[in-house]
């Protein structure tokens, strides 16, 4: 594949490149910080990656809402998008708010008791609260 050919086809999908790269940052976020509220914003990174991975994938050029504006007028399902994937994406948000929520409030209140975010200080100090 030559680049000019491999450039066309990225812009071509420019939006399932933009999630891949989204969650490829979110994923080393995770893996590379010690710090608790960084690995949380990660995490978000990669919940954003694959909504906009799904709202890609469920759109079809030319195709409209499934929303009928006027009744009189017969219906046919070539014309419609399917609504499966905005379901599902905003099932996600839903999930991820209330994920990212809990997850901070877990890391403020291991910042209250030991006063660190970094998860290795955080595990050396519950070690000695432990002896």
């Amino acid at each position: 594949m030559e680049l000019g050919e491999l450039m066309r086809h990225l812009l071509e999908n420019r939006f399932e490149t933009a999630s891949v790269l989204l969650f490829v940052v979110g994923l080393a976020g995770m893996l590379f910080n010690r710090n608790l509220f960084k690995k949380v914003v990660s995490m978000g990174f990669m919940d954003s990656a694959i909504f906009l991975f799904l709202t890609s994938a469920g759109f079809v050029e030319g195709h409209i809402a499934p929303i009928i504006a006027d009744p009189s007028v017969p219906a046919t399902m070539e014309v419609y998008s399917s609504p499966l994937p905005a379901g599902l994406v905003l099932t996600g948000i839903v999930v991820s708010v209330s994920f990212t929520a809990f997850s901070l409030a877990l890391t403020q209140r291991l910042y209250k008791k030991y006063h660190s975010l970094n998860i290795d200080e955080i595990m050396m100090r519950a070690q000695k609260s432990e002896d």
